[in-house]
């Protein structure tokens, strides 16, 4: 029990500075704050389209005997764009509108295969 109490907390705290230092890096944010806001805001965005889904499920009759090619449909044709949705309001909330903007059109151009929101050369 004592080797697990003892988890060395120095070295926890080193690699969650290396977490937050790398998704700094990575998103092109100024402070750990900002990341922190925007990891609370990924998290409040997956909940809200847990919510969404079962409500959405709820409104068009689809239960847990129903095929799985039709909920699968469903999820992407419906649900998906919804967290899109969600997310950026949520960001929009937040205070992170610029980033989350900067984000969905990353995935949507990865998503389109580079032909949506090209660069203008």
């Amino acid at each position: 029990m004592e080797g697990f109490v003892d988890s060395s907390n120095t070295n926890s705290k080193c690699t969650m500075s290396k977490l937050i230092n790398r998704l700094k890096n990575k998103w092109e944010v100024t402070s750990t704050g900002q990341v922190i806001i925007i990891l609370i805001v990924f998290s409040i965005t997956g909940f809200s389209t847990l919510y969404a889904h079962m409500l959405i499920d709820r409104l068009l009759g689809i239960g847990e005997n129903d095929p799985f090619w039709l909920k699968l449909l469903v999820f992407i044709l419906i649900v998906l764009p919804v967290y899109t949705v969600l997310l950026y309001l949520w960001g929009i909330i937040f205070g992170q509108r610029k980033f989350f903007t900067r984000f969905i059109k990353l995935k949507l151009r990865i998503i389109s295969g580079n032909r949506l929101f090209k660069d203008k050369c």
